[in-house]
């Protein structure tokens, strides 16, 4: 059975620990996601992680391993969740889903803003040609992203690689709603 795991990014400390946005699991365009899924007879689901505010890359493989990575599962990761996704199937290679995601990925490059390793390792070059691996980006993202893009680039140049100009960081503000329909469409692929 096709399923879809929705990897959600690192907000904010104040934004977690706030009233304004709901967990991040729940916010932006990951509830529409689920539903129109869900309206397609799709599970997906979209597991809250530890402390994402300052993650330990452990913590969150241990939340990731609960659930049954097959050739019928598509992962969809957001931002920092699409670079915890990267470092994941670069030291697992034996896991082999059916489709990777990855939104706007961002792998806390120099300056580096987190205070933990989540993001200490070798991107694998050859994981662009085990795994059907889509990467979405646009070119008015922030800095930290964009510099992630280009080392992602470099790294893993036969990804497909899905290109816009007016996304920003793919956040609800900056689609102007909380339908995402390109993403939509690429996991019903």
């Amino acid at each position: 059975m096709n399923q879809v795991i929705l990897i959600h990014g690192a907000p904010e400390e104040e934004e977690f620990k706030g009233d304004t946005w709901p967990s991040p699991s729940n916010g932006h365009w990951i509830p529409w996601i689920q539903k129109k899924l869900s309206q397609k007879e799709v599970l997906s689901q979209a597991p809250e992680m530890p402390k994402p505010y300052d993650p330990i890359y452990e913590d969150w493989v241990r939340v990731f391993k609960q659930f049954d990575v097959s050739s019928q599962t598509i992962l969809v990761g957001w931002s920092c969740g699409g670079g915890f996704l990267l470092r994941y199937f670069s030291e697992h290679p034996e896991v082999t889903p059916k489709r990777v995601i990855l939104i706007a990925p961002w792998l806390d490059p120099e300056p580096r803003e987190l205070s933990t390793n989540f993001f200490d390792f070798e991107i694998d070059s050859t994981l662009s040609i085990r795994i059907d691996l889509h990467i979405f980006m646009s070119s008015d993202d922030f800095e930290g992203c964009l510099k992630s893009f280009k080392i992602i680039e470099e790294k893993l140049p036969s990804a497909i690689y899905h290109r816009f100009s007016n996304k920003g960081h793919f956040t609800e503000p900056d689609l102007g709603t909380k339908a995402f329909p390109e993403l939509l469409e690429e996991i019903l692929k």
